[in-house]
């Protein structure tokens, strides 16, 4: 492709890193994770950093740790935007939570928080906030909801690393936090996630439930549970039902050499935004991301005006013969995927927006690394286009 949705974040460091772990002859999670771990949670100003196999698995620790202690309780109630990936939705029903689905702001594609508000029922007791295509969301507003009708926040924010919202860190805001360093990501471990948090508690039950639910990596101190003095025991001791996402030591080590340069990639991706902006607003109709805060700019969404709405196959379809990776805006809108038949869920008035992000947007990648050319051919495609 002339331009893909990503680009390779690694050299020579990454390479070496993961010799290191080869040579070692040690590949599940160790020392490199716990490093890992610890430089993620001083980078993003938390406590706690637990990494996992991916981002999705971090949602599912967020969830799975809410539920055992005792903070949710199956049945409840978690209001989550309808624009999203499939493992912000997945997680909240395997856990045997509710689902009520919440219309979008066109403006920013996250979740309007108006509509939030109204989405309120007596059965609702969390809120699961997605910062989407590394745009933060309005946390003045949405702290302010949660404190009024006392909600739980949860993030999702595995699109927006490096984003910040007056200058607090995109997923930090929330009881927990999970990140993404999937390929196509702000960072690449191969395949990864990390969850974060303040709550010590929810840190220990995150730990045990990534492993199992065994005590085996619970610290002699524990909040959730006094171990015995006895290794042998505690090596296979379940205090309760887990799942086996541990990470690999091949990623954390690569993770570390990455995360060094995080700054960096962000930094570039926010002088491509601003370039591609300059570019679309000027010459073309179309819509694009208003950004809340400061946004680390995963990708480009793009969003066809009203007066040429439902033509978005002719510009999808002349980006490919471009050479030109494009997509839907995340999963358009979730409330038409067959798989929510399968979820416990209700759905929270009209999706207008969230409908007409999902038949009028599409979306195309940025990445850490200059993109003037890359961006020239896109809006010259978009341009060329006759409808």
């Amino acid at each position: 492709m002339k331009y893909s949705l990503s680009n390779d974040t690694w050299n020579s460091e990454e390479v070496n890193a993961a010799h290191k772990v080869i040579d070692s002859r040690y590949f599940t999670m160790g020392e490199n994770v716990r490093n890992y771990e610890k430089a993620f949670a001083e980078k993003f100003g938390a406590k706690y950093a637990v990494m996992s196999n991916s981002g999705s698995s971090a949602n599912l620790l967020s969830m799975a740790a809410l539920l055992y202690s005792g903070r949710l309780k199956k049945g409840d109630e978690v209001l989550v935007t309808a624009v999203s990936w499939s493992t912000t939705y997945f997680p909240i029903s395997q856990m045997g939570f509710k689902l009520r689905l919440v219309d979008i702001d066109k403006a920013t594609l996250n979740v309007d928080p108006d509509a939030l508000e109204a989405a309120i029922t007596p059965q609702t007791k969390a809120v699961m906030v997605v910062n989407l295509l590394g745009n933060p969301n309005d946390f003045d507003r949405l702290q302010n909801i949660c404190s009024k009708h006392g909600l739980i926040m949860i993030e999702d924010n595995c699109e927006s690393m490096g984003a910040t919202f007056k200058g607090k860190a995109a997923g930090t805001f929330g009881l927990i936090g999970s990140f993404s360093t999937y390929f196509s990501h702000h960072l690449c471990t191969m395949e990864g996630g990390v969850n974060v948090t303040d709550d010590e508690e929810l840190y220990h039950y995150m730990l045990s439930i990534r492993s199992h639910g065994w005590t085996r990596h619970l610290p002699n101190d524990s909040k959730i549970y006094k171990k015995m003095d006895d290794p042998f025991y505690e090596s296979f001791n379940f205090i309760m039902p887990g799942f086996n996402v541990r990470p690999l030591e091949i990623e954390a080590a690569t993770g570390v050499e990455q995360l060094k340069k995080l700054d960096g990639f962000v930094e570039q991706r926010r002088k491509n935004a601003e370039f591609f902006k300059k570019r679309i607003n000027g010459e073309t109709a179309f819509l694009t991301q208003e950004e809340t805060g400061c946004a680390s700019w995963f990708g480009f969404a793009i969003i066809l005006p009203e007066e040429i709405r439902g033509k978005r196959d002719s510009f999808t379809d002349a980006l490919r013969k471009a050479e030109i990776e494009v997509r839907p805006i995340v999963a358009g809108n979730f409330a038409r995927q067959k798989a929510l038949q399968f979820l416990d869920h209700s759905i929270a008035g009209e999706l207008k927006n969230a409908d007409y992000i999902h038949e009028n947007g599409f979306f195309v990648g940025n990445h850490s690394i200059d993109m003037e050319d890359n961006i020239n051919l896109l809006i010259d495609v978009l341009k060329s286009v006759r409808v």
